[in-house]
C-alpha cells in the first residue's frame, strides 16, 4: 500500500488524478491536494521509520534486476525507491542533499 501511495496516490484520491471524477471546487482541490501531500509524507516516512534509531531494523531491497541490498540508512532506502509523487520526491531529494551535506540522510 506505501509503494501505491508513493507510486501518484491514485488510489487515494481519483478525483485529482482522473478527468472522469466529480468535478471540485478550489477549495475543494486545495484540501484534496493538501491531503493527497500528506499521505506521501507518510508513506515516505513509514517506509524510513523503522530504520531509525538503535532499534532500527535492516531493510532488504530488490530492485529491477533482482539485485538484493540490505541496509539500515534511511538516505539509501530512499535513493532506491522509484517515486513519483512530487511532494515525495520532494522529500527524498531533501534526504539526498541532506546526506550530501552532513552525511546523514
Amino acid at each position: 500500500q506505501v509503494l501505491k501511495m508513493l507510486r501518484g496516490a491514485k488510489d487515494s484520491a481519483p478525483s485529482t488524478f482522473s478527468n472522469s471524477g466529480p468535478k471540485l471546487s478550489g477549495s475543494e482541490k486545495q484540501r484534496d491536494t493538501r491531503m493527497n501531500n500528506i499521505i506521501a509524507a507518510k508513506a515516505v516516512s513509514d517506509v524510513v521509520r523503522t530504520s531509525l534509531g538503535p532499534r532500527g531494523m535492516d531493510k532488504m531491497i530488490q530492485d529491477s534486476n533482482k539485485k538484493v541490498l540490505i541496509t539500515n540508512d534511511g538516505a539509501t532506502i530512499l535513493k532506491q525507491m522509484e517515486v513519483v509523487h512530487p511532494t515525495a520526491r520532494m522529500l527524498v531529494e531533501i534526504s539526498k542533499s541532506q546526506d550530501i551535506e552532513a552525511g546523514d540522510g
